[in-house]
């Protein structure tokens, strides 16, 4: 699909030869945007010796860029107009697929490791504080943890002398883990 074009001149008369250096001035922008190109727009307005040309482009997603550019000939003044344009769907379209990397990143990062994960794609391990092991009751670490900012407490149960951990769950009750 390719973009609408809309060419207007203002005390210019657009003669094949123009529409033709418009056209062919919008295809390395038609080649950035892909498909996000929806309509362009080109003014072109000629005041006794220079020559103006305005371009507004319409994306997807609402996104207008838009450029002005002046000189002497309609090549010169257009090729400025484009360049400014282009300058603008660059920023856009890497705004995009940036946007969409983070999503992927975002949403890999919930979901389980994917089978091509590199070493350097391994997370952090921050080590936040020593943890002290006390020797508790199931009773005593379940005060501490409701009782406490913490979601979780390691404790040695006092029954079984083994190394068990105690977190709060999200619906709200308590998990005991404890080994084998």
């Amino acid at each position: 699909m390719s973009m609408r074009l809309a060419i207007t001149g203002r005390q210019v008369e657009i003669t094949p030869g123009l529409r033709q250096l418009i056209t062919t001035r919008l295809a390395k922008l038609e080649r950035i945007l892909n498909d996000r190109a929806l309509s362009a727009v080109v003014t072109l307005t000629k005041e006794k010796y220079r020559h103006v040309a305005e371009l507004v482009v319409h994306a997807k997603g609402d996104h207008m860029l838009a450029g002005v550019g002046h000189g002497t000939t309609w090549p010169l003044s257009m090729r400025q107009a484009v360049d400014k344009v282009e300058r603008q769907a660059t920023t856009l379209k890497s705004r995009w697929t940036e946007g969409k990397r983070q999503r992927r990143a975002t949403s890999a990062a919930g979901e389980a490791a994917p089978a091509r994960a590199t070493a350097a794609a391994t997370p952090r391990v921050v080590r936040a504080r020593s943890y002290p092991v006390k020797p508790m009751s199931i009773e005593d670490a379940a005060m501490r943890v409701e009782a406490g900012p913490d979601t979780f407490l390691v404790f040695r149960n006092m029954d079984t002398e083994a190394v068990s951990i105690l977190y709060r769950r999200k619906d709200g009750s308590l998990g005991l883990i404890e080994p084998d």
